[in-house]
């Protein structure tokens, strides 16, 4: 019996040696996940433009059996270039699905991201990391290797015009309008846009390039601008030819891109000419460094028919014995001298030999020249001289304030006037010594015309001031408003509140555009004129270097001046303010 239980209990160790043998050959299952294994459906890409929006690739990758439902697995593509370990790696997160597919434009802007070269093929690495979805078991596949190539993904150029007509007087008017789409669509860096133009058929070999900006998909040109095209593109002044438009892209990492092109035909103008005046008068007259056209004063530019870029004159105080010449240009590289009313390149220097105020004008078609007296009067009906220049001079003149510019009062009535530099109207012959009178019907701050239309009838009598201003040279203007009133106002008029405008002693107009006051002055103290009882009104400041000086006329400027000093001595005194020759006298 014994030996019988001995024999079943061999046989029971046996069976179960047997049956522990037979689960150690059985596969091991793992819950925690396996690495999986990715797979390419190509190695070596060459997308175009054309396959923008068509899979260039897919990726594939096993199952790695982790112990959940499969739309808890978590695939992270990673994407680098070869060589990094993925330390730049672009990637795409994908939950439940074992493989993923890249268009054209989404491997582009991977591509474009790392800077790589248009059209140059690089070496790039991917892997897939897998994990649940709370990123434990995460694990790392093999890596595929691919040779990419990056393409041109340019913008579309259209623009509304495909011909346009281009006029001096419309400068500053729209000519045109050129839109684009956002090149290498997909990439979220900056791009930088730019406009570059050349004569047609010349392939950009020299390109001319107008900034736009970052991430600006359109740009109006002026006519000024599209004529600066044409004319920098070679197309001669005044002619017409075809300019071809296209735009340059750069990503933020250099890429570069150009669109297609764009033609547009342009009939051009002539633009403008800027002449000036240099000369030994500069440093003593504030206009700069002598002989020195970059600081030189600029002519103005007579805007009439068949004078523009031909006639130009300026009205300037010269010193005695000042000399000087004309230049195109703030350069010498084109200049003139003369004698006797013509004028000459590279020609001797002009000169006048008396201290004054002067017009000078010059006409570089003509190649004339006239220097007369600079000066400024009413005329007209409205006016005491009446419609008779030879009775203008010198009761009805303005100021001479500054180099084109005058200021000056005067007695209105009902009816038209006008401004004349000239005891005489007009002869309608364009030439270099002809008058020159000016008018508008447009309101106070407009633009003037040269011999044109009356100014407005005055409707309520009344003594006005008057500022012609040219110191613009591209738009003279003039300025109007009452004259009825002039204080002064400072903390230095004994018994007065200090720089209280509404309680300041007025003065008395004596006509010609000269007043008067006699006033306590507290010594060393500070005044100005004032034309009203508030700040804001027209007032006139020092422009003799604060004098204290008594007895003589000091000058005076209408803007931008420091306060006047009243004398070294406090007393009683009589203060002439002389708006005609822009002049203070206290005596």
């Amino acid at each position: 019996m014994k030996n019988f239980l001995k024999l079943l209990l061999v046989q029971a160790v046996c069976i179960m040696v047997y049956t522990s043998c037979k689960k150690l050959d059985a596969p091991l299952v793992n819950n925690n996940g396996n690495v999986v294994e990715l797979t390419s459906s190509s190695t070596t890409l060459t997308p175009t433009v054309a396959d923008s929006n068509n899979v260039v690739v897919s990726f594939a990758w096993t199952n790695p059996n982790y112990a959940t439902d499969s739309a808890n697995y978590k695939f992270i593509l990673e994407i680098d270039s070869a060589g990094r370990n993925f330390s730049k790696a672009a990637t795409r997160e994908i939950m439940g699905a074992n493989s993923v597919s890249l268009t054209g434009r989404e491997l582009n802007a991977i591509l474009l991201d790392y800077g790589f070269v248009l059209g140059t093929p690089y070496n790039l690495e991917v892997r897939i990391a897998s994990s649940y979805a709370n990123n434990n078991e995460r694990y790392l596949s093999n890596t595929v290797n691919l040779s990419v190539t990056p393409f041109n993904d340019p913008s579309l150029l259209t623009s509304t015009v495909s011909s346009v007509t281009l006029s001096l007087p419309n400068a500053d008017q729209d000519a045109g309008t050129f839109n684009w789409n956002s090149s290498f669509t997909g990439y979220t860096g900056d791009i930088t846009y730019t406009i570059q133009y050349d004569l047609a058929g010349a392939g950009f070999a020299t390109p001319f390039d107008i900034v736009v900006g970052v991430g600006l998909l359109t740009k109006t040109l002026k006519q000024s601008e599209m004529n600066e095209s044409a004319v920098n593109s070679g197309i001669v002044p005044g002619a017409t030819g075809t300019v071809e438009y296209r735009v340059k892209a750069v990503t933020a990492q250099g890429a570069v891109s150009y669109s297609n092109t764009v033609n547009v035909e342009i009939a051009s103008y002539i633009s403008l000419l800027r002449f000036y005046l240099p000369g030994n008068y500069q440093a003593a007259t504030g206009n700069g460094t002598n002989w020195d056209p970059p600081t030189a004063p600029e002519f103005i530019r007579d805007l009439r028919t068949g004078l523009l870029n031909n006639m130009y004159y300026i009205y300037i105080y010269l010193p005695a014995n000042a000399e000087f010449k004309v230049t195109q240009g703030r350069s010498w590289d084109i200049n003139y001298g003369g004698s006797g009313g013509t004028l000459s390149g590279g020609a001797a220097n002009m000169s006048v030999t008396t201290a004054g105020y002067y017009r000078i004008t010059i006409n570089r078609n003509t190649l004339q020249y006239d220097i007369r007296e600079g000066r400024m009067g009413f005329v007209g009906g409205a006016t005491g001289a009446g419609w008779d220049p030879p009775g203008v001079f010198p009761n009805y003149a303005l100021g001479n304030a500054a180099t084109n510019l005058f200021v000056g009062l005067t007695d209105f009535t009902n009816g038209g006037w006008k401004l004349i530099d000239n005891n005489a109207w007009n002869s309608g012959s364009n030439a270099v010594d002809e008058t020159r009178s000016y008018g508008t019907t447009a309101a106070s701050g407009s633009a003037l015309q040269t011999n044109g239309d009356n100014f407005a009838d005055i409707t309520t009598p009344g003594r006005y001031r008057v500022i012609w201003d040219g110191r613009d040279r591209d738009n003279v203007i003039y300025e109007m408003s009452p004259g009825t009133e002039m204080r002064i106002v400072g903390d230095g008029i004994t018994g007065i509140p200090a720089w209280t405008p509404g309680a300041s002693p007025q003065m008395t107009y004596a006509g010609n555009g000269i007043w008067t006051i006699t006033a306590g002055l507290e010594a060393n103290l500070d005044f100005k004129f004032l034309a009203g009882n508030d700040w804001g009104a027209f007032d006139y400041e020092d422009n003799s270097g604060q004098s204290q000086a008594t007895g003589v006329a000091k000058s005076i400027k209408w803007e931008g001046g420091s306060n006047f000093k009243t004398p070294a001595t406090a007393g009683t005194y009589t203060i002439t303010l002389n708006e005609n020759l822009q002049t203070v006298t206290i005596n």
